[in-house]
């Protein structure tokens, strides 16, 4: 198939917000597809190619050719197979040669078909073909039960591989994937809820556990053999060998966790979460197996798998008491109960202690890896900054014609405004509508796609916390930004301090 057709079916899939409208666009695509197509199709259209993260920064994106192709000659095959040159590029003369790569493949590309590589590229895909629409359209287009679907991609952690087999082989070939120790499954994914009492008045008698915010792992033992994946499904054993350790020493001969990495200091505390994912690539253990002051701990929430016993059908209460019995000193600090209060003061002990806030989860819920339901909330709550708009990057996809991505800045103790960071998120197509309008109206300069304004507007936006950063003049920049809500009852004199953003690094 060219590469050009798939182009426009993802430019169809972005131009509408209806999810049935996608699902059908996706579906008619993948019935189109040759076998050998599927894997990486999928993989173009849900914004990661399956070869994973290319190494592709923007400044080799921006140096390569214009695409100027007056016809679309690409096929899917041949932008997969570049892709997998270039990441297999290393060495001496690495940059120079995936230049040369990348820049044969762009010049043989459409225009429609440069914009479209250079934002798969940099991971800027966001055109609503994610993986959820995606499951729906594999079993639209082989009519196969979405329930089938899922499972399989849970099981094997691809859906590009789960839509080939669905396309080729039907349900019988998905019934035949199965939890395997060692190949890692898409992670149980929890919605949110504002506070404790919502979430028990969603799950019932629920399993209150502490939110760290650390990294979550996946632990896979075979006998003598570990394999460690992250949330992601990439495989870090080697970065975590006291994690590797402590599981191999269980009373198990096969298990599958589901956990949280993480630091914490003297008296118990957890370090800042830049600091645990920094220490991934220095984790070490003494011959002896004592923990080096560097290491990492592990607490698990979950198993899946001990022995022969398949434990994701299971309810979690169930779960649970298993990994009571095999790891009870591993297990995260948590409490079983269906009253409000006694949950809210857990809550409140979590916060106090330096977590995040805490997990909500049904005791009745079985493991279903990837999605993200009603079974599991998460609360937490809830920190907000009032900045200052310093520029708006135009948007691209459903987004194109709109003022999309804001930089935000502090008050800075001179009277002027220091970055912080940017966002996206939470605009709806109102509030779009109406930033683009409003913020044009306060345009001081342009540069490329970035539209620099008058700093007027005030924006409360919600966010998870700070890191340090050398990328912002404030040394700090946001965790999980969203767009709350403009206070056009303030003035950017009123907008937070810098300090006060740094402030939250504690």
């Amino acid at each position: 198939m060219l590469f050009a057709t798939l182009v426009a079916a993802a430019e169809s899939v972005a131009g509408t917000s209806k999810r049935t409208a996608k699902v059908v666009a996706l579906g008619d695509l993948l019935r189109q597809l040759d076998p050998a197509e599927v894997e990486a199709a999928v993989g173009f259209l849900v914004g990661r190619p399956r070869q994973g993260r290319v190494g592709v920064g923007w400044s080799a994106v921006r140096g390569l050719p214009t695409a100027s192709a007056t016809a679309a000659t690409l096929t899917i095959a041949d932008v997969d197979r570049t892709i997998s040159r270039v990441e297999g590029i290393a060495g001496p003369g690495s940059v120079a040669h995936r230049h040369a790569e990348l820049g044969a493949l762009f010049a043989a590309a459409t225009e429609p078909e440069g914009q479209f590589l250079g934002r798969l590229l940099l991971g800027e895909l966001r055109q609503g073909a994610l993986e959820g629409v995606m499951a729906d359209a594999v079993a639209k287009a082989a009519s196969v039960p979405i329930a089938l679907v899922r499972r399989a991609a849970m099981f094997n952690g691809d859906l590009g591989h789960t839509a080939m087999v669905a396309l080729t082989r039907g349900a019988p070939g998905l019934k035949e994937i199965g939890l395997e120790v060692l190949r890692p499954v898409q992670p149980m994914l929890a919605g949110t809820a504002p506070d404790v009492a919502a979430a028990l008045a969603e799950t019932g008698p629920a399993s209150v556990e502490w939110k760290l915010d650390g990294a979550r792992i996946q632990v896979h033992r075979d006998g003598d053999d570990i394999a460690i994946f992250t949330r992601n499904l990439n495989d870090i054993t080697e970065r975590l060998p006291s994690v590797a350790w402590t599981v191999r020493a269980l009373p198990v001969r096969r298990v599958v966790l589901d956990g949280e990495s993480i630091g914490l200091d003297e008296d118990g505390r957890p370090h800042r979460f830049q600091d645990t994912m920094s220490r991934f690539s220095r984790d070490r253990r003494e011959p002896n197996g004592a923990a080096a002051a560097i290491g990492l701990q592990a607490f698990f929430f979950d198993v899946l798998l001990v022995d022969d016993d398949d434990l994701v059908d299971r309810p979690l209460a169930e779960r649970l008491t298993v990994l009571d019995a095999i790891a009870p000193t591993l297990r995260l600090p948590a409490l079983t109960t269906a009253d409000p209060a006694t949950a809210e003061a857990f809550a409140v002990d979590a916060v106090d202690a330096g977590h995040e806030g805490v997990m909500v989860k049904s005791l009745d819920s079985p493991y279903q890896a990837g999605r993200r339901g009603g079974s599991w909330r998460k609360v937490k709550p809830v920190r907000t900054l009032d900045l200052v708009v310093l520029a708006a990057e135009w948007g691209h996809g459903r987004r194109t014609g709109w003022l999309s991505n804001l930089h935000l800045g502090a008050r800075g103790p001179d009277g002027g405004f220091v970055m912080v960071g940017k966002t996206f998120k939470g605009l709806t197509d109102d509030l779009l509508r109406w930033q683009t309008e409003r913020l044009q109206a306060l345009a001081v300069g342009t540069e490329g796609h970035v539209v620099h304004v008058r700093p007027d507007l005030v924006v409360e936006v919600a966010l998870d916390g700070v890191q340090a950063s050398t990328r912002y003049p404030g040394g700090v920049a946001l965790r999980f930004a969203r767009v709350r809500r403009y206070r056009e009852d303030k003035r950017a004199a009123d907008a937070d301090r810098i300090e006060d953003v740094q402030a939250l690094l504690a």
